[in-house]
């Protein structure tokens, strides 16, 4: 998966979650992408292995 695809994945889930959740607002979504890029961040210096790999190894769980 590259980065667009997972974009626009991200951003179909937000407009799930803001549907589904009024009260859910951009703030929100934006606050939890950038704790998910500090995880991959993370897992990267612990793995040595980079955001791409990292990506497509979450998506194939």
């Amino acid at each position: 998966m590259n980065k667009d695809q997972l974009e626009g994945k991200w951003k179909q889930v937000k407009g799930e979650f803001k549907q589904k959740y009024g009260n859910v607002t951009d703030d929100d979504a934006t606050y939890a992408e950038g704790k998910f890029d500090e995880m991959l961040g993370r897992l990267q210096e612990k793995t040595g292995k980079n955001k791409e790999a990292l990506k497509e190894e979450i998506e194939n769980w």
